[in-house]
């Protein structure tokens, strides 16, 4: 890109952790061929700015750009794609992804800027694209050169595509602790090996995944470290950088919702894109949705990051340990566990095989376990809200060592997210599955915290006898599937 486009402030996926049905819709599982119809109407009525189309592990309707201007021609004539509105694909990663889906979706992307132009519409409609699980600089360069190839053997083979065969922008995806603190040296990189300088780059921190891997504050403090190398590699290098975040509902995902909205921008200055998923937008009211996204609107473009300094650095290189250790060794406990509750975890979308991070069938040590949606929602249904997961002894010894104003100066909604995902807790299930390191875990959470954890609403206390149903149907070897999305309505999420 030649200029500075308009950047969204709010971004919709295809997340799949809604409970509820969505509000357009006659079921809570949301199919291939209804996204389109969903993507038209989020960007109608729900203030879309920004569509993911998802390519990376699930089902992909290839014609998408085609199928708006065919099916809505007068909203896109109004709303151009490309200028006004935007739709951006996430491609499977080459590294971990092999096969033909990469080229399928390139192929797409060149398709759509031929229809679009056939058809009089703006063009190109699409010019950017999302890749996961960016480690390194050169698999950057290397998407982009990848889309070179393909659309100048489409222009030889098939004509001129409509959309300039110059290039492709990619924003890359840190879905790792090491990755997001290393991001920044990344980018760097990247900039230093371009041809071509770009006037912006997106830099998206993945959320849900590296809390899988490491738990919830390490990934915080690693967030938060990679927005302030952002800032400050956009002032020596004269890039502009707008990072993206893309939160959950339940605090470990993230923990926005449109009732903690403006804790959650607080939280996070200087993310200038907040990716919407599904249950922030179909389980909660419609009137309440749309002024937090307006919230979030008015709000990103002008909140500036907060600067963390190399002693902040060495501050959370040391931490880190100190809940990460803790939480695998309690993950591992309660992967058998979670590995039976995953199979009853009511489905949203469809999905193919997918591969990649330790949330996506990857191993730790021996222990497999399911992605970040359906971790998360297997914790929960058991009465165990994995928030708890190595916070406790973490924040012991943060404290013991005289690294505990640190924490809470950085991670300043810790209080907040342990407050209200304890609300989920039967301790009782931790009694009766034979947890014993989640029991000193909530002890020394409740220690510093200074209340005791458990339900404080009827909702609550309905999810705590959910979970007991469901702890009693997993030790007698029966199914729970019914109770698992009766809990998740109730907490409004499914994970």
């Amino acid at each position: 890109m030649t200029k500075i486009r308009k950047i969204p402030a709010v971004m919709f996926s295809q997340h799949p952790d809604n409970a509820c049905k969505p509000y357009w819709h006659s079921q809570p599982c949301v199919e291939t061929h209804h996204e389109i119809r969903e993507a038209y109407l989020m960007f109608r009525e729900m203030g879309a700015q920004e569509m993911m189309w998802d390519w990376e592990g699930k089902f992909v309707d290839e014609s998408v750009v085609e199928r708006f201007l065919g099916s809505y021609p007068e909203f896109f004539q109004k709303k151009s794609l490309g200028r006004d509105l935007f739709l951006t694909f996430r491609i499977p990663n080459p590294r971990v992804e092999s096969g033909y889906r990469l080229g399928r979706a390139f192929m797409a992307i060149l398709a759509a800027g031929h229809a679009a132009q056939v058809a009089g519409f703006h063009t190109p409609p699409l010019f950017e694209v999302i890749l996961p699980m960016t480690e390194k600089a050169a698999e950057i360069a290397s998407v982009q050169e990848s889309f070179v190839r393909i659309a100048e053997a489409a222009s030889r083979s098939f004509g001129p595509t409509g959309m300039s065969e110059a290039g492709i922008e990619v924003i890359p995806i840190f879905e790792s602790i090491d990755a997001i603190l290393k991001s920044g040296e990344t980018l760097k990189e990247y900039l230093e090996m371009t041809r071509i300088k770009p006037v912006y780059l997106r830099p998206f921190c993945a959320r849900s995944d590296p809390a899988l891997n490491s738990g919830i504050v390490p990934t915080t403090l690693a967030i938060k470290w990679a927005l302030s190398e952002y800032a400050k590699l956009s002032e020596a290098t004269g890039v502009a950088m707008y990072p993206i975040i893309a939160p959950g509902a339940l605090p470990f995902r993230g923990g926005l919702t449109p009732q903690t909205t403006r804790q959650f921008l607080a939280e996070f200055p200087g993310v200038k894109t907040i990716v919407i998923q599904s249950a922030f937008r179909y389980d909660y009211p419609q009137g309440k949705v749309k002024n937090a996204i307006k919230v979030i609107s008015e709000t990103v473009a002008d909140a500036q990051p907060a600067i963390v300094g190399e002693e902040k650095l060495r501050d959370i290189k040391t931490i880190r340990p100190w809940f990460e250790a803790p939480y695998q060794r309690a993950v591992v406990q309660m992967a058998p566990l979670v590995e039976k509750m995953a199979a009853q975890v009511p489905k949203r979308r469809e999905r193919v095989q997918h591969i990649g991070l330790f949330g996506y069938a990857r191993q730790m040590g021996k222990t497999r376990l399911p992605r970040a949606i359906g971790f998360t929602a297997s914790c929960y249904s058991l009465g165990i809200p994995p928030e708890i997961l190595g916070t406790g002894r973490g924040l012991k010894k943060a404290r013991k060592e005289g690294k505990l104003g640190v924490i809470e100066q950085l991670y300043t909604e810790l209080r907040p997210a342990l407050s209200r995902s304890g609300r989920y807790l039967r301790r009782e299930s931790v009694r009766e599955l034979g947890l014993r390191e989640v029991a000193e875990e909530i002890k020394m959470v409740e220690e510093y915290l200074g209340e005791k954890l458990g339900p404080k609403t009827a909702a609550e206390e309905q999810h705590q006898q959910l979970s007991s149903k469901i702890v009693r149907a997993m030790l007698e070897g029966k199914g729970a599937a019914p109770e698992v999305e009766q809990a998740a309505v109730l907490r409004r999420s499914v994970g």
